[in-house]
C-alpha cells in the first residue's frame, strides 16, 4: 500500500513534526494534506511533560491545526495503565511534569512520596538527587517502578538533550529494579491509540523518527510503519536493522 493510501495515521512529535521549538516545515505540509483529505490522524508522543491542551497550544503556534482529540501521550497511557491494573485507589510518587501529574490525578491516583504503591517516572527537567533517593528507597520497600517511556535522548533545535530514559536508568541503577515502560515501544500504547482512532490496524500507519520506539512499537502492534530521517535514528542505521519498517523516506517532501 502507498503511504498516502492508509485511512488512519499515527504521528510521533519530537523529531518527526518538530525539533524542540523548531517546526519541520514539510511535516506541516503533510498534516495539512491529511486534514484536506479528511484522513483520521493522531499524534502519539512519548513526551509526558504536556497536557493535551498544552500540546495543542504548541502545535497551533506552529500553524498545525490540532485539537485535543488528536493528542495521545505516554502520560495518558500511564494513567490508563494505572486505572486498568489497580483494583483499589493507588498512591504514587510521581517524578514528572504537569502533563503526567494531571493525567494521574484525573484517574484518582493519590500523590505521596512516603511508602507509595508505585513510582511513576516521566521527563522531569527539575530532577534532583533527592528525588532519586526517594524513588530508590520507595522501590526497595516494594513500590513498583513504572516509566512513561525509555527515550534516552530528545532531538531539539540545539541538538540531542537527555530524555526520560536517562532518568529511568539512574533510578534503575539506584534501586536494582527494572521499570515497566508503558509508552513506545510497548505495543499496547499503539493498540490503545488505534482503538481511539477507530480505524482497523491494517489500515493504519505509524510514522516516526526513532526506530527503537516509534517503529518497533508499530511493528509489534502489527500496524504498518514509516520511518522518516529527521530525528533520532538515521536511515542508514535503520537499513541495517533485521526487521525493516514498511516504508522509509528522507522527509515528507518525497511523498508529494
Amino acid at each position: 500500500m502507498h503511504v498516502l493510501d492508509y485511512e488512519g495515521y499515527l504521528l510521533d512529535l519530537d523529531g518527526t513534526v518538530y525539533r524542540g521549538n523548531e517546526v519541520i516545515p514539510e511535516a506541516v505540509t503533510f498534516i495539512n494534506w491529511l486534514i484536506n483529505e479528511r484522513k483520521k490522524f493522531m499524534f502519539v508522543t512519548n513526551n509526558s511533560s504536556k497536557t493535551p491542551e498544552q500540546a495543542v497550544d504548541k502545535l497551533n503556534s506552529m500553524s498545525i491545526p490540532a485539537k485535543q482529540e488528536h493528542i495521545f501521550t505516554s502520560a495518558l497511557m500511564a494513567a490508563h495503565h494505572v486505572q486498568q491494573v489497580a483494583g483499589h485507589r493507588v498512591s504514587g510518587f510521581i517524578i514528572g511534569s504537569t502533563g503526567l501529574k494531571v493525567a494521574l490525578e484525573e484517574v484518582g491516583l493519590i500523590e505521596q512520596d512516603v511508602d507509595p504503591d508505585v513510582v511513576i517516572v516521566g521527563i522531569d527537567r527539575t530532577f534532583t538527587y533527592k528525588k532519586l533517593e526517594k524513588a530508590s528507597l520507595a522501590i526497595q520497600k516494594g513500590a513498583k517502578l513504572i516509566a512513561t517511556n525509555g527515550d534516552k535522548m530528545i532531538p531539539t533545535e540545539r541538538g540531542f538533550v537527555p530524555g526520560n530514559g536517562s532518568i529511568v536508568a539512574a533510578i534503575e541503577a539506584a534501586s536494582g529494579a527494572q521499570a515497566e515502560i508503558v509508552g513506545k515501544p510497548n505495543p499496547r500504547f499503539i493498540e490503545q491509540a488505534v482503538s481511539l482512532l477507530r480505524i482497523p490496524p491494517n489500515r493504519t500507519l505509524m510514522i516516526g523518527d526513532n526506530y527503537d520506539t516509534d517503529i518497533l512499537a508499530g511493528i509489534h502492534a502489527n500496524v504498518a510503519t514509516l520511518h522518516v530521517d529527521t530525528g533520532v535514528t538515521r536511515n542508514r542505521d535503520v537499513q541495517a536493522k533485521e526487521v525493516q519498517p514498511t516504508h522509509l523516506i528522507r522527509s515528507f517532501t518525497e511523498l508529494f
